[in-house]
This record gives structure tokens, sequence and C-alpha cells, in this order.
């Protein structure tokens, strides 16, 4: 069965790229599994999709009758049933699930709150005032990065889909300069092959008319 991943019908142009459908599509891509798109009114959201995402949020994942949301819970669900997104073994599949939920709770939200500031409120001051914390996050995450080829497991998982996606968020604002050991775990999982057609499927979705 085709799965089917709900992103809106419109972004503006410095989002292209860095919706989070992305994460989704990543993850379909590198198990070899189908999918289709569908959308929803990034503008004027409807009922509807509030009756499926309570906060009017993107993507949602639609697996016959079994639908979920947040793109965390997403990953999970689909490296349940996927070795190469996440590994059977205890102790490395724990790791993994660890290193997803960090990820998601201690280092997006320091960033968002920066990209908020920096992009969507335009507000340098509060910008400037969030960037010590996310220097923080990014100089706690280096020793455990430094030298390794993944965050968990010893092999790749939906933990670097989510920190790698992350990281190159920060790296779009030029905050990423001291931190080459973030820059070098970065760039080989971002230029795997299933990251790169997923990523030139977002930019070609959000390139056609709403």
């Amino acid at each position: 069965m085709t799965l089917v991943i709900t992103t809106y019908d419109w972004v503006p142009d410095f989002a292209r790229g860095f919706v989070r459908d992305l994460r989704i599509r990543w993850a379909c891509e590198e198990a070899g599994l189908p999918y289709q798109i569908e959308t929803t009114p990034v503008r004027e959201k409807s009922p509807q999709h509030f009756a499926r995402q309570p906060f009017g949020q993107i993507p949602i994942l639609r697996d016959g009758e079994i639908e979920l949301f947040e793109s965390g819970a997403i990953l999970l669900y689909l490296g349940e049933d996927h070795d190469i997104l996440m590994p059977r073994e205890r102790k490395a599949r724990t790791q993994t699930q660890q290193w997803l939920i960090a990820a998601l709770n201690s280092l997006e939200p320091v960033v968002m709150s920066y990209v908020v500031a920096k992009l969507f409120d335009k507000d340098e001051n509060a910008a400037n005032l969030a960037r010590p914390r996310l220097h923080d996050r990014l100089k706690q995450l280096v020793p455990v990065i430094e030298g390794r080829d993944f965050i968990a497991a010893d092999r790749f998982t939906i933990a670097d889909i989510l920190m790698t996606d992350i990281i190159r968020g920060v790296e779009s604002f030029g905050e990423l300069g001291d931190y080459p050991a973030l820059r070098a775990y970065a760039e080989p999982i971002l230029a795997r092959p299933a990251f790169r057609r997923a990523h030139a499927a977002q930019l070609e979705h959000f390139a056609e008319p709403a």
C-alpha cells in the first residue's frame, strides 16, 4: 500500500527545502517505500485539517487505516518496520530512539527560537539573545559527534535524518562556522542519494503554483 504524506500547498521561497515533510520523504526514499503527496492550505487551514492535526501543522502520514502526525513520531513508526531506518537489536534501537528524541527536544527548540526571531519576526535583538543558547547546544554536541560517522548505532538511522536536518538549518544561517566536526558529520549524510531525491522532490512540489 502506498503511503500518503500531507504537506502544505505552498510555502515562501525561504522555507522551500526545509519543510518537515522532507524528513518523511527522506525516510521513504531510504527504505524504498512508495509514497504520494497530498496538500493542505498553508494560509487558511480547514476544520478537516485541524481534525487530523490539532495544531494545524504538517507532516501527516496515512498508512491505510493508520494516520499520525509529528515528524518524530512518523519516523519512529516507519523505523519499527524497516531495519534500514532503525536496527532491531535492542541496544542499537534504543540509542537511535534516544538521539532522535534528543534532536527533537534538546536541539530543535533552541534552533527554532533563533530561526523564529531571525527569519519570521526579523527581530535582531531577540536573535542575538537566542544565539548564545544555540551555540551552547552546538558546543555540547561536538564531543558526541566528533569522529563519528553516525549519531547512533554505528550506522545510518532515523536519528541521523533528524539530526542532520536540524544542523543544515543552522548552517543555512551561517552559524556552523565554528563547528567543523558538525559539518564533517552532516555533509556525507546529506550527500546520500535518498536525501537528494527527497530534497529535489520537495523543491519541485513547491515550485508548482498553489
